[in-house]
């Protein structure tokens, strides 16, 4: 039994210096192919595609740009007037007690929540109304609601 174990770290051994010799002998392959290392040899250049070259670009076809065109932040939100919209749809749930519910567009079928703050005393489940849309905490919720009148 002594002797196996012996065997097998004479084996692990020679492993390990097998893999000891290797990365020496690339180390040495490296050290070889990387000429002089100067400066020069170090630049990298983009060219005009956004591909990586060791040759510097050709400045004929340079274009001047001017600095007052560069964006370097997010583009602002053009300001644009807010067209009153108002949609139409029927109230889906509506939990008195609570004070909110649920109005259904009748254009997508999207579903938009609404607090009785924003709306008649008087609605009840199954109303046909009418509302404008708020962009709230989790979503867009509907504003203004006014029940339809039967025509």
């Amino acid at each position: 039994m002594a002797k196996s174990i012996s065997f097998n770290k004479r084996e692990l051994e020679k492993k390990r210096e097998q893999k000891r010799q290797e990365k020496q002998k690339r180390k040495e392959e490296r050290k070889a192919n990387a000429g002089d290392g100067s400066f020069e040899n170090m630049i990298a250049y983009v060219d005009e595609n956004g591909v990586i070259t060791d040759t510097p670009p050709d400045t004929s076809n340079k274009q001047d740009i001017d600095i007052e065109d560069i964006a370097i932040s997010v583009p602002k939100k053009e300001e644009r007037e807010e067209e009153e919209t108002t949609l139409t749809g029927r109230v889906e749930y509506f939990d008195a007690s609570k004070g909110y519910g649920f109005i259904k567009n009748a254009a997508n079928t999207e579903k938009f929540f609404f607090h009785i703050s924003s709306a008649p005393a008087s609605i009840t489940e199954g109303n046909k109304v009418t509302f404008e849309l708020e962009r709230g905490k989790k979503g867009m919720n509907a504003v203004n609601i006014s029940l339809q009148t039967k025509e």
